[in-house]
């Protein structure tokens, strides 16, 4: 078998040795995997599958090879869709700020207004219409301050154990909701402490806890609601066509009804929610967070199981 004639496929194809490492590897791999041919050669291969599916794995007798893998076209077409869903996110939150600052003033103003009108009005019972003006002006304000506050794009790194803020989340969310769920972890503690911005990481994570937590507590019917947060390393990891040699992965996993199938390509833009009293922004801004690590926030959703991974490039101190 001459491997030659892979270099015309748009597949990307691995042939392995005995031993299961990496013998050759096309262009189409090179491209998918982001690294050299020579780079590739040699290595183990299963760590370059963590984040692939629908790997094609055939047997070879009489070659010299043992394996032949083969990796379809769609997973580079996924990582495509990662780095084309990132950017349209950016230019929506762009796009939202410019419109908050323009709804600031008028706001400011209705609400000034009420209060003028308050302060006139002889009954108490006329005043009470007023408050509700004031008090819905405020919690518009302080979505729209939300909105056009600048996301700092410099991160302030500390040296932390991250099952530190996954008990400070899970301690928040118990606070809140109280006995109306499990909480359950799945700690790998060979997770060594890690360098980021401990505020922000927190933030975020807390975002996607408090988002499983009311998934949970809010859908009647839910047999034994449960929360688990599970801390895993992944090796070889690829984050928008870039591969690290290791990263951690936070997930958040519980057992109620699942993201709607409507919102699921839309789930992480700003202001997109599926509940009644939702902001649609703590998604937003945990994917923000993520992407300053140079991570990804990802997830997979069914009924009765929903999973988010907070994935971050593991710097150890």
């Amino acid at each position: 078998m001459d491997p030659s004639g892979f270099e015309l496929l748009q597949t990307a194809v691995l042939l392995l040795d005995e031993s299961g490492r990496i013998a050759y590897a096309n262009g189409a791999a090179e491209e998918l995997l982001g690294l050299s041919r020579r780079q590739l050669t040699g290595q183990v291969l299963d760590p370059y599958l963590d984040n692939l599916t629908s790997v094609l794995k055939t047997p070879l007798s009489g070659q010299p090879w043992a394996c032949l893998v083969e990796i379809p076209v769609h997973q580079a077409a996924r990582l495509d869709d990662q780095q084309q869903a990132l950017a349209g996110q950016a230019a929506q939150r762009e796009t939202l700020r410019n419109l908050a600052h323009e709804v600031r003033n008028p706001l400011a103003g209705l609400r000034a207004a009420a209060q003028l009108l308050d302060m006139e009005l002889p009954r108490a019972d006329l005043r009470d219409y007023t408050q509700v003006i004031i008090e819905e002006a405020d919690r518009l304000a302080d979505l729209v301050a939300r909105l056009v506050s600048p996301q700092r794009q410099d991160i302030e790194p500390q040296c932390f154990n991250v099952h530190e803020i996954c008990e400070r989340a899970l301690a928040l969310v118990e606070l809140e909701f109280g006995g109306q769920l499990s909480l359950v972890r799945d700690y790998d503690t060979s997770v060594p402490d890690i360098v980021a911005d401990r505020d922000r990481l927190l933030q975020a994570l807390l975002n996607v806890a408090r988002n499983g937590a009311q998934a949970l507590t809010e859908t009647p019917g839910i047999e034994s609601p449960t929360l688990r947060l599970r801390t895993r390393i992944v090796h070889q990891p690829v984050f928008l066509r870039t591969r690290h040699r290791m990263a951690l992965m936070i997930a958040v996993a519980d057992n109620g009804p699942g993201v709607p199938a409507a919102l699921q390509d839309k789930l992480f833009h700003p202001l997109v929610t599926g509940r009644a009293q939702g902001t649609g922004l703590g998604l937003n801004l945990a994917q923000a967070c993520l992407q300053l690590h140079g991570g990804l926030l990802e997830f997979d959703s069914r009924p009765g199981h929903t999973e988010f991974r907070l994935l971050l490039p593991l710097e150890t101190a």
